[in-house]
């Protein structure tokens, strides 16, 4: 059906198709000072629209809004249509503590007793 479309009118669905997948996205990849929306991820990399994002290499953040998730090292993998998808060398989740090198005493209670 799409054979029978306008080139233009083609053109500017699929604009929208793209712009609708920016929207969606709440993940973002940043680099530097820059951002770009993560339009699909999985636990092997994620993807991102191609016309928007340059071959990225290296160590990235990953945002799901104002959260930080991971720190990552990343590699451009292949270009699969509007979308161009990167592998993770390393993914590393973040913490909210700071890793300690000694062992952290259990000074908590067990249990409480009731009073009978």
């Amino acid at each position: 059906m799409s054979e029978y479309l306008p080139k233009e009118l083609r053109d500017q669905l699929a604009a929208a198709q793209r712009q609708g997948k920016r929207k969606r996205a709440t993940r973002s990849v940043h680099v530097g000072d820059e951002a770009f929306a993560i339009i699909e991820m999985s636990d092997r990399g994620f993807a991102v629209l191609a016309e928007e994002a340059p071959r990225l290499r290296g160590l990235i953040d990953i945002y799901d809004g104002p959260q930080h998730l991971y720190q990552a090292l990343i590699v451009a993998s292949s270009e699969d249509g509007d979308l161009m998808r990167y592998d993770f060398k390393r993914n590393t989740a973040t913490a909210t503590t700071a890793p300690v090198d000694f062992v952290l005493a259990d000074t908590r209670p067990a249990g409480l007793l009731t009073q009978t």
